[in-house]
């Protein structure tokens, strides 16, 4: 096993974790840990499929780590108003 192997491997374990918590109600989907393991194993899929040239999954998982992203900004919003309408900054 090289090391884009381990990268992709890695990913791939991440994004399969959050998702069998998540099935299994030990996780929701709003919970930020569940947002990160999908931004941070979608990131790195998307690091190994680049490294492979393996496009259609660079497609996939660069899409799959956005929407991740988008989540993780929009779950930091979220708690920032909870946080601005009880007073406090």
């Amino acid at each position: 096993m090289n090391a884009t192997d381990l990268i992709g491997f890695v990913g791939v374990f991440l994004i399969l974790t959050a998702y069998f918590l998540n099935i299994n109600n030990r996780i929701d989907s709003s919970d930020v840990k569940y947002i990160l393991l999908n931004l941070i194993g979608a990131g790195l899929a998307c690091l190994a499929s680049i490294l492979l040239e393996y496009y259609p999954f660079v497609l996939l998982e660069g899409i799959w780590t956005l929407v991740s992203l988008i989540a993780l900004i929009k779950h930091y919003l979220h708690q920032k108003n909870k946080l601005n309408l009880y007073g406090k900054d």
